[in-house]
């Protein structure tokens, strides 16, 4: 493994880069103060930019780690303003297995930002920094996600009762995931 911290990545649509103090006003507006977007996520929704604020305070200290990977998604628009973010939320160093997590803000929903972010992602953890396995859950009534997950190549490998937590209570969890050699011939 050779850990190489969130470097900027790009891909046609997308600059995928670190975040900065200075987007608190883009998080809070774009999607982390919806409830609709973090209905089924882990972290409550935003009450105001202050907390937004005090969130990118902590990652942007994080990033001094090499290990830690949280990106900004941000349009190749020419604005700069981020309108998602994704991350490794869990690594298992011993299995060379990182488990992402997204969000995006609901007018950039199902316009397939959020799966070129992935897939973007998915080549720099596997082919530069060298996890073999990438997983990423979702709740089981929030089927979109399990969506964006089979459209980057990751595959359902079932479902577990019980075993998380989000905004909605305890909740079913659809694990999916994507092994290095499943992405031979890339």
């Amino acid at each position: 493994m050779r850990h190489l911290g969130a470097r900027v990545l790009h891909t046609p649509r997308l600059i995928l880069r670190p975040f900065r103090e200075e987007d608190a006003e883009a998080m809070f507006r774009n999607w982390a103060s919806d409830p609709q977007v973090t209905k089924f996520l882990t972290w409550p929704t935003h009450a105001n930019v202050e907390v937004s604020r005090g969130v990118l305070k902590d990652w942007v200290e994080k990033y001094a780690d090499p290990a830690y990977y949280q990106w900004a998604i941000v349009p190749d628009d020419g604005a700069d303003a981020p309108i998602g973010s994704i991350a490794v939320v869990e690594q298992k160093p011993e299995l060379d297995l990182a488990q992402i997590g997204y969000c995006i803000g609901r007018p950039w929903w199902r316009r397939g930002i959020t799966s070129e972010a992935l897939a973007g992602v998915l080549d720099f953890l596997f082919d530069e920094v060298g996890f073999h396995r990438i997983e990423a859950v979702h709740d089981a009534n929030n089927p979109h996600s399990g969506g964006v997950m089979r459209k980057c190549g990751l595959r359902y490998e079932g479902t577990l009762r019980s075993a998380g937590r989000n905004n909605q209570g305890i909740c079913d969890l659809c694990v999916y995931a994507l092994l290095k050699e499943d992405r031979k011939g890339r």
